[in-house]
């Protein structure tokens, strides 16, 4: 939101008098005024526009200010609009009380001192105004660290690439030079050392295979998701002892998306590398499932479990590996959830069907 975009202000009233003294009062704050005489014709207009401000009379016919204000608050989108009542009967402290109870943030009393007036409502569509603006800096920062992201995974796709075709080519044709020479006369001890060297050479030719294919396995692009899934667990329950399986529904799994296997791909690495440092588990095991509803992927273990603030995802509680998998659950327009296993921890990211259902979804769309 721009810092200089209006507010908009419904002001309820079921007299056009007084509507229209309050549009008087409140027209030097240059916001956008928008009237409404009844309860009903407040709830469409709050349904259409982002309103930032509620300003009602209690008295009004079929529905009262209390009676709105309390179907106001039952909606989501507006637990945080600021409503103000306006009253010249209900004054008692028991009025007011009630008033507050169904959600309003002040309670001003007839006659109404213009200046008062347009303070109140002033600070409060301020407050909504840097609330937009921090909202939309959020998602700018959300969109920004998927990108990141996102170019993370394509330097480790080329990367994995030069490993695998410079490092990787040099090293076996070393190789293939070594085991050339065994075949011919060699001085007194020569043959192990050429051994030896061949060995150190098939180590180092292992060892760039293995980084190469952390960093991006060419399986995700060959034969897809589930190939690379599979040599994953193999590879991490190799390296960790942790008994590692991979549960699909509906069993013959069908191809996603490239941009949403790749990412898939990695939130199941950071979930289970997170298994692996912090949980002590001995079993885990990865769920995907796709049904209407769009794409489940769940990472479970036997853990120590987590505490209620990382369940929470409090600020501060998370680390990078499942903040990276929020992150990424976010811009594909998803969520990501932590749940106590009983014993260990479950963590869940659900995928909507749009995503899912779209080879053609860019970040843009989402």
């Amino acid at each position: 939101m721009d810092t200089h975009e209006k507010v908009d202000i419904l002001m309820v009233d079921d007299q056009p008098s007084k509507l229209l003294t309050y549009e008087v009062m409140l027209s030097e704050l240059s916001e956008n005024l928008i009237k409404a005489n009844s309860g009903r014709e407040a709830l469409e207009v709050l349904l259409k526009k982002d309103v930032g401000v509620v300003l009602m009379d209690v008295s009004m016919p079929e529905m009262d200010g209390f009676e709105l204000a309390g179907v106001i608050r039952q909606h989501p989108r507006f637990l945080r609009t600021a409503i103000i009542f306006i009253s010249a009967v209900h004054l008692t402290d028991l009025d007011r009380l009630k008033g507050y109870q169904r959600g309003a943030v002040d309670y001003i009393s007839v006659p109404v001192v213009p200046e008062l007036l347009r303070a109140k409502v002033s600070v409060f569509a301020e407050l909504h105004r840097r609330a937009r603006q921090l909202e939309a800096l959020n998602d700018e920062l959300r969109r920004l660290s998927y990108r990141l992201m996102t170019a993370q995974d394509e330097e480790r796709r080329r990367f994995a690439r030069d490993l695998h075709d410079g490092i990787g080519q040099d090293l076996a044709a070393a190789k293939m030079m070594l085991d050339g020479l065994l075949q011919m006369p060699l001085p007194r001890n020569g043959d192990r050392a050429v051994d030896e060297a061949s060995e150190i050479i098939d180590h180092a030719i292992q060892q760039v295979r293995s980084m190469s294919h952390l960093l991006h396995p060419p399986l995700l692009d060959e034969v897809g998701l589930l190939s690379a899934l599979r040599w994953f667990l193999a590879g991490m329950m190799e390296r960790s002892g942790i008994h590692t399986k991979l549960e699909l529904q509906p069993l013959d799994f069908p191809r996603l998306p490239p941009h949403l296997e790749r990412t898939v791909f990695r939130m199941v690495q950071e979930g289970l590398t997170n298994v692996f440092r912090h949980s002590q588990a001995q079993e885990a095991s990865v769920t995907l499932i796709q049904d209407a509803g769009g794409l489940l992927l769940r990472v479970r273990d036997n853990g120590k479990g987590v505490g209620e603030h990382t369940r929470q995802l409090r600020p501060g509680s998370i680390g990078i590996g499942i903040g990276g998998m929020r992150e990424r659950a976010r811009e594909l327009g998803g969520e990501l959830r932590i749940l106590n296993g009983n014993p260990g921890t479950i963590v869940e990211v659900v995928i909507p069907p749009k995503v899912v259902s779209s080879p053609a979804m860019t970040l843009a769309a989402i």
